[in-house]
């Protein structure tokens, strides 16, 4: 059972974010619109009410999505230096063609095609987009023993894993499983380039994760961040920049024991499908949206 759903992301300019991501990353838009003050406050985020938003999928077709909410970005905001959802993943067929692309992109690569130190299943490259998202492209070459992992079905496909910078790696972990049900996954310690790059730490230092999984299937990563990470700044009634918001899918919504922004209610949408959906807050103010499967 897949759960990941969507990711939220910030930009100052929902038109022109959505281009890029259709011109170069071959994502077309699916719905377009402004955000309606019911769900703004669902999100914790009344702030962000009529705000533009506009929703994209990847070409392979996948009902696993990316929306942009138009919103400020603070000057003070560093990429990979703040707690909170610091990435996303998304599966590619080549990384070195998809490496060629973005070399002519406005995508700034930051981490090259590198095989993961100790993970030769996976080979990534990494970018920073203009909005300073950080987006991984990953190929995947084999499985893992623990977990399956998506192949591609076109050369950009769709978002398969979030990555969570977090101040308390553990608790942050112990969060999902206890109110979700996310299993913990894999638990390494590694070289972890796109941190000691933020962070100016010597370029062997490791670093400790653990992924997140359901059944066989991983979605999440939890980053164990350095002590000189910050909370993200921004307005704290709107959606924070950067990656905002992860959407997942759930089994028994109303046996989620969290504690709801606003109770879960139906929402319209490709994201949603009629669904009833509700936004929780994970450690770190982490927001987490939840629709019913």
């Amino acid at each position: 059972m897949k759960l990941l759903r969507a990711a939220t992301l910030t930009t100052p300019d929902v038109t022109a974010a959505a281009d890029r991501y259709a011109k170069w990353l071959d994502y077309s838009v699916v719905e377009t619109g402004v955000v309606a003050a019911e769900l703004a406050a669902a999100w914790g985020a009344p702030a962000s009410a009529s705000r533009r938003f506009a929703v994209l999928q990847p070409a392979s077709g996948a009902e696993v999505f990316i929306r942009f909410v138009e919103g400020d970005v603070p000057a003070d905001y560093r990429p990979l230096q703040t707690y909170g959802w610091a990435a996303i993943e998304i599966c590619v067929q080549d990384t070195l063609a998809v490496n060629a692309r973005m070399e002519t992109s406005p995508f700034e690569i930051i981490g090259p095609p590198k095989q993961l130190d100790g993970l030769p299943a996976i080979f990534p490259m990494q970018v920073r987009g203009p909005d300073s998202e950080i987006v991984y492209l990953t190929q995947i070459r084999s499985d893992l023993p623990d977990y399956d992992l998506p192949r591609a079905d076109s050369l950009i496909d769709k978002l398969f894993i979030l990555v969570l910078a977090c101040s308390d790696m553990e608790a942050s972990a112990r969060w999902f499983r206890d109110t979700l049900g996310i299993q913990h996954g894999r638990k390494m310690e590694i070289i972890y380039s796109m941190i000691n790059n933020a962070f100016g730490l010597p370029a062997d230092t490791r670093h400790r994760l653990a992924t997140g999984i359901h059944e066989r299937d991983c979605f999440l990563e939890f980053d164990q961040y350095p002590a000189a990470a910050t909370t993200r700044p921004g307005d704290p009634e709107a959606l924070p920049p950067g990656i905002a918001m992860t959407t997942l899918l759930h089994p028994d919504i109303d046996a989620v024991p969290g504690d709801w922004i606003m109770p879960p209610a139906p929402r319209s949408g490709p994201v949603y499908g009629g669904r009833r959906a509700g936004v929780l807050r994970a450690p770190d103010g982490t927001r987490v949206e939840v629709v019913a499967l």
